[in-house]
């Protein structure tokens, strides 16, 4: 049982977390959680493509009518319907579209921990090869004994190196923080 006296794991706070439980809980009694996760991220891709999606999505201008009908016909145009198309049509009626992203998000953290999917944030300052990545992820199945999610974010101020979030633990071996080490270690020699 968690926290939150659910079976769904971890304890997701706020109005995103409060849908996407509730969203989970439907999906997973409907035997419906993989299809979900992908109808879901069909749609989060359709936003990160579409700076007027987005713009739909957190504007207040727009009436709950306009949000539904819109999301609607983007929707059905997507092909996106079953449990993730009522739910996202749900969002837009209740005049909670804006945080939809976080209730995606909160969706696929409940989805990771209850297949035991360790998540973690690499950082690089550019984007590795493939076979860089799988490197990088068979290095954290180990360290982690359990299969990883990783959400690669390309940060060209690290210079070079990565910077490894999983979990509480964090490691810095970018070259930033090493230029920045010799940098106060020569100031200390003066």
């Amino acid at each position: 049982m968690a926290q939150n006296g659910s079976e769904a794991g971890p304890l997701v706070a706020g109005v995103a977390g409060r849908y996407a439980s509730a969203l989970f809980e439907l999906a997973r009694d409907e035997r419906q959680v993989d299809a979900v996760a992908e109808s879901l991220n069909q749609f989060d891709t359709l936003l990160k493509e579409s700076a007027d999606l987005r713009r739909l999505v957190r504007s207040p201008v727009f009436s709950a009518e306009e949000q539904a009908a819109a999301i609607g016909a983007v929707l059905d145009k997507a092909g996106i319907g079953g449990l993730a198309g009522n739910f996202i049509r749900l969002a837009a009626s209740n005049r909670r579209l804006f945080a939809l992203p976080d209730m995606i998000d909160a969706f696929r953290t409940l989805v990771q921990d209850s297949k035991g999917i360790v998540r973690a944030q690499v950082r690089v300052a550019e984007k590795p090869s493939d076979a860089v990545i799988e490197e990088i992820k068979a290095s954290l199945r180990d360290i982690a004994k359990a299969d990883v999610a990783v959400d690669l974010v390309v940060d060209p101020s690290l210079i070079g190196g990565l910077v490894v979030k999983m979990g509480s633990r964090m490691v810095d071996a970018s070259l930033k923080t090493k230029l920045n080490g010799i940098r106060l270690a020569m100031r200390a020699a003066r």
